[in-house]
């Protein structure tokens, strides 16, 4: 396992705490934390950006196969009957960058396969675990970015636009997201909802990765 890989996953890990103290850490990111951290690390772990492997062919399938699953689960949090009042999604949305970023890597998106095996969202506790992942998934960028930087030339302006999609702002970005869902009045079961719907959006993802052969 290279160093790198090592610090994404410890600055993904460490910022999904914020370095907020027990006592302060809502119920609910407790629990998504503790239920969903086995699953976050056995898909970083089989993520390619730090294998050998990797190279612009390989990087284009990978995000390729990303802007199916995005485009497909935001599309249909858009549209869902559970939209969190007081949460703006528009602005928050990875679907636009990875559109970007294909295109500047001659990929047209118009035919590409798209994920139809999407975790559920039958509720408003279910909406906030898929919106946990897609939020916690943005950590790290930073120094994902700067990977695909020095190995394969890629910035903002020709491929790499997604991995840092929030930029500077990732860190507040993440900390209004916190109080966000701490604010949202949730009891023991619609926690259990938020907690299972996270690690089916982390299943589904892993799952459709897997199918476009584009992990480790």
């Amino acid at each position: 396992m290279s160093a790198d890989f090592t610090r994404t996953q410890r600055a993904v890990l460490q910022g999904m705490s914020q370095d907020q103290p027990l006592s302060a850490v809502s119920p609910v990111l407790h629990e998504l934390r503790a239920g969903t951290h086995t699953r976050h690390v056995a898909l970083e772990k089989r993520l390619p950006f730090f294998s050998d492997t990797l190279d612009l062919e390989r990087y284009t399938r990978l995000l390729s196969a990303y802007y199916a699953f995005y485009h497909e689960l935001e599309n249909r949090l858009l549209h869902s009957p559970w939209y969190v009042d007081g949460f703006d999604l528009h602005q928050r949305l990875n679907t636009p960058a990875l559109g970007k970023d294909l295109q500047a890597l001659g990929v047209s998106v118009q035919p590409l396969a798209l994920c139809e095996t999407l975790p559920a969202i039958h509720s408003q506790a279910a909406m906030l675990g898929v919106l946990y992942v897609l939020e916690g998934a943005t950590l790290g960028g930073n120094i994902l970015r700067k990977q695909m930087s020095e190995r394969l030339g890629l910035e903002a302006h020709n491929g790499c636009a997604f991995l840092y999609v929030y930029g500077e702002a990732t860190g507040r970005q993440w900390k209004a997201f916190m109080d966000f869902l701490g604010s949202v009045p949730l009891d023991a079961q619609a926690r259990g909802e938020t907690v299972q719907a996270a690690r089916s959006t982390f299943s589904c993802f892993e799952h459709w990765l897997e199918r476009q052969e584009v992990l480790l």
